[in-house]
């Protein structure tokens, strides 16, 4: 933790918690030059400890941390600070983490790759864009398969055998599947 970070105001603190190093460096970097002092945590034990020691204002946080859910880690740093305004920022999107993350109380859900314009109008956003243009162009195949994927996992709790059952798949099909990267939109 930078001592400098534990000194300024904790209205310009930003929690990064994510278990890629170089991008948080990246990140802290460019957050700073829009007048934002990052705190790196590389696990969401490291976040929580964080969190409650030096109160930020606002957390960005990744959906896989080596020991949990970037979900779980939504709704305890929420429960510390319910004032804190926490967005999400993955690259393992899908439609069912993306309404699990905002109903736990998440602000926002960006999928990477993001600049930090993206990130910081994220933060700094106080409400939704009803202006937002609605995109005509309909999802792959390819994605609609990963999205149904993904809602059923979800609603089998993350159970990988229940959720091949369900889709009548074999489970190690389902276990490639789920290993690829999201199929593009």
């Amino acid at each position: 933790m930078n001592a400098s970070v534990a000194r300024e105001g904790s209205a310009s603190r930003v929690l990064l918690a994510d278990d890629d190093v170089a991008l948080t460096g990246v990140l802290a970097r460019s957050l700073a030059r829009h007048g934002l002092h990052a705190i790196e945590a590389d696990s969401a034990q490291a976040a929580l400890a964080a969190a409650a020691d030096l109160r930020p204002a606002f957390a960005v946080v990744d959906l896989r941390l080596p020991d949990g859910t970037g979900l779980q880690l939504v709704a305890a740093l929420i429960a510390l600070n319910p004032s804190m305004r926490v967005i999400i920022l993955t690259g393992h999107a899908s439609i069912p983490s993306a309404v699990e993350a905002i109903k736990l109380g998440a602000k926002d859900y960006l999928v990477k790759p993001v600049n930090a314009e993206e990130i910081v109008a994220a933060l700094r956003r106080d409400s939704a864009d009803p202006d937002l243009p609605i995109t005509t162009k309909p999802m792959s195949v390819n994605r609609v398969e990963w999205e149904h994927i993904n809602r059923v996992l979800h609603e089998h709790g993350g159970n990988v055998s229940a959720t091949a059952r369900a889709l009548s798949l074999h489970r190690r099909t389902l276990q490639r599947k789920l290993a690829k990267h999201p199929a593009r939109a």
